[in-house]
């Protein structure tokens, strides 16, 4: 095994000890947990933007830097790992409430979560690095103080050098369970109190502050939004019924 694959063991796919069937080139296991998280902005991939969860998850919810990554084709991307796998709905529900935490004011169409919750879209991210058919780019991991450069080529030309792909993740350390539920926790009061961003819930943020449990009910009953996250709005709703 090479010291890529090894990295790559490491921090985001199955355990194969822990699940003899799971495909080790897969990111989803038999039973569809994740040990990845991946969240991508694309077109156009501003770092600027996407920066401001790589260092918010930092800084605010104490968590592990993610790697980061060019897609090779349109997008930039941010790669989580999780020490211990969750489910993938579970997982798509925490990305949701990074985005809306730190990405209320980019168009939900240019984030990608991933694992998705859309049947009908590609369950999970393609493995990096890999050449992409489709531009004949490469997708890398890369260093955060050259990440700018790539806004507008999220692509390397060449292949990237497995040595300095295997560098990149070595520093990296998986966020443990503790730490992830007790990130969800804190980013739960944030995903309720900011504006949602489908037309059916256009309650403003001074608005469901004032009336949290309509925000609630709008939360439950919009169907755009992560299954996860309704499930959780109803479950307050229970705990608070007036």
């Amino acid at each position: 095994m090479t010291p890529l694959q090894s990295e790559l063991n490491r921090l985001y796919l199955p355990r194969s000890e822990d699940h003899a069937d799971a495909q080790p080139t897969s990111l989803i296991d038999s039973r569809g947990q994740v040990r990845a998280m991946v969240m991508e902005l694309r077109r156009p991939a501003h770092w600027e933007l996407l920066s401001k969860v790589w260092h918010g998850v930092q800084s605010e919810l104490e968590l592990p830097a993610p790697a980061i990554a060019v897609s090779g084709i349109d997008a930039l991307q941010l790669w989580f790992s999780l020490a211990e796998p969750v489910d993938g709905a579970q997982a798509h529900a925490f990305l949701e409430r990074l985005r809306l935490r730190f990405l209320p004011e980019v168009d939900a169409g240019r984030v990608g979560l991933m694992p998705s919750s859309d049947p009908s879209s590609r369950p999970h991210a393609a493995q990096v690095p890999a050449r992409q058919a489709l531009t004949e780019n490469w997708s890398a991991f890369v260093a955060s103080d050259l990440a700018p450069v790539f806004g507008d080529t999220p692509w390397l030309d060449i292949p990237p050098s497995e040595e300095g792909q295997a560098g990149l993740l070595r520093g990296l350390r998986s966020m443990q369970r503790p730490e992830f539920d007790a990130a969800s926790k804190r980013l739960m009061p944030q995903a309720f109190l900011l504006a949602p961003t489908s037309p059916t819930t256009s309650t403003t943020p001074a608005t469901a502050t004032q009336d949290p449990r309509r925000f609630l009910l709008q939360v439950m009953n919009d169907d755009s939004l992560a299954m996860a996250l309704r499930i959780e709005a109803a479950k307050a709703l229970l705990q608070h019924p007036t």
